[in-house]
């Protein structure tokens, strides 16, 4: 009796611990309030329409020249940093697998061989020497053992933990794959502003190449007037040193073209090779027309938004698989097998059949501060993914409100460019009519042919950033990827 109450002791003691380490501490209760408070429109005196959104349209809609569309192809099959992300994804995938895994029985074949000699005085040796194996034969000294069998062993998840690292890794697997799809729009963008400002540079060394021969015959008029006594030295050393200046830009502007060209050919991951296009048609092309909805719809569109918010949901149930590392944990262990000390021995059945089966729950008691640790790296990293999710949703919005201002602004730029650039070109005409008459001096001649160079120069640039910022508003509203 005695023995018995002794026994329902240990079990109350034990069944006390256990439950007092089923005390955990409480993760932080984090809230979207950014998320919450999106405004319903990019700006207050545009009212949009939410059935049109430029995000929502494919690349291949999007974009309607063909050597472009090519090259945005080319670099969807060969991009090195989108194969570095596809790779990212399998990673994640093989995670999801291994915490599926988790949730079933580990089951392993195996088998052993040994001897052991107990000694003569010990209990097991006294009782080896005193046993027969069979009538007048007395058990083998030293004692051999072979076995073989199966062996299985399973973690019940009865807290759901195993289940929760799984959500976890399923949801890290989500967000790379928009990961992935944030690369891919990316990758789109600066192919197609690259391919752009190429197309810049190609107008703009047509525009030097023009403004040489124009000074070319400066240069020569200055000197037939030097021989008429109508010109000083002075004004054909300002033709030479203007004529060297414009050719000096032209190998610049070359350099620049064979630069841009190997950056399209790096985004495309293959090596130098010249990069097909039409230049003639660039100052003709018309920007498309973009559409932004409304804000909101950026947590649907933009890839980056969305990884965001599912390395957030992922980071939630860390906390949460964290937290149940504080609660028992029940193992149960089972091996079926054969076993003798001899050999010819394992196939009397069912005399050499072994088999056990074992169950075990515990939970930590004292000394917890690794998990203590555990738990609290993966609150703070639940805190930390909140404002890195805040900031993504902030970054889009500014993003499209910024770009959308700049494409009405550049429009007007570009309209005003053209207008000087008309105006300074007849001015040209002039100039060199009233040089010839000996009329205007040959510095009004070279400060209006300069401006009127820096005026188309800068017409070209403002082009090329009416296209590239329609390309990055598209890319801000989430297009790209589809």
């Amino acid at each position: 009796m005695k023995i018995y109450n002794n026994k329902k002791i240990i079990a109350a003691v034990a069944l006390s611990l256990v439950l007092a380490s089923c005390k955990a501490p409480m993760a932080t209760v984090i809230k979207d309030e950014v998320k919450e408070n999106v405004p319903q429109n990019f700006n207050q005196e545009d009212q949009a329409d939410a059935n049109n959104n430029s995000g929502t349209t494919p690349w291949r809609q999007f974009f309607t020249d063909p050597n472009l569309v090519a090259l945005i192809e080319t670099s969807l099959k060969n991009n090195q940093e989108l194969m570095i992300t596809l790779q990212e994804i399998e990673i994640a995938k093989s995670g999801v697998l291994a915490k599926k895994g988790r949730l079933t029985p580990t089951v392993t074949a195996g088998g052993g061989a040994g001897v052991r000699k107990a000694g003569r005085y010990t209990s097991e040796g006294a009782g080896d020497a005193t046993t027969e194996i069979e009538p007048g034969k007395a058990m083998p000294d030293p004692l051999g053992n072979f076995e073989g069998g199966l062996m299985a062993n399973w973690e019940v998840d009865i807290w759901k933990k195993l289940r929760t690292e799984k959500e976890s890794a399923v949801a890290h697997y989500l967000s790379t794959v928009e990961g992935k799809n944030f690369v891919l729009s990316n990758l789109i963008e600066e192919v197609a502003n690259s391919y752009y400002e190429l197309l810049a540079l190609d107008n703009q060394l047509d525009i030097i190449q023009q403004y040489t021969k124009l000074q070319q015959k400066a240069l020569e008029i200055s000197k037939i007037q030097k021989e008429a006594a109508a010109a000083t030295e002075l004004a054909v050393k300002k033709f030479e040193a203007e004529l060297a200046k414009s050719k000096a830009t032209e190998y610049t502007i070359r350099q620049q073209i064979i630069e841009k060209e190997n950056e399209i050919n790096a985004l495309c991951g293959r090596f130098p090779q010249p990069i097909v296009r039409s230049k003639g048609d660039f100052m003709s092309m018309i920007p498309q027309t973009v559409y932004t909805g409304i804000p909101s719809q950026l947590l649907a569109n933009r890839p980056d938004i969305k990884q965001a918010e599912l390395e957030l949901k992922s980071a939630k149930l860390d906390v949460e698989a964290a937290r149940k590392e504080f609660y028992p944990s029940l193992e149960i262990s089972a091996t079926l097998g054969l076993e003798a000390f001899k050999p010819s021995y394992l196939v009397k059945l069912p005399e050499s059949m072994a088999a056990s089966l074992a169950g075990e729950l515990a939970g930590p008691l004292i000394n917890k501060s690794a998990i203590k640790a555990n738990f609290q790296s993966a609150d703070a990293k639940q805190i930390q993914a909140l404002y890195e999710y805040d900031k993504t949703i902030l970054n889009a919005y500014l993003d499209v409100a910024n770009l959308m201002s700049k494409v009405k602004n550049i429009d007007h730029y570009y309209q005003l460019k053209s207008e000087e650039t008309q105006a300074l070109e007849k001015s040209i005409d002039i100039a060199n009519q009233l040089f010839k008459n000996s009329r205007a001096d040959y510095l009004e001649v070279l400060l209006n042919q300069r401006d009127a160079l820096d005026a188309k120069m800068e017409l070209v640039e403002a082009k090329q950033k009416q296209l590239s910022t329609v390309v990055d508003i598209y890319k801000s509203l989430g297009g790209g990827w589809k």
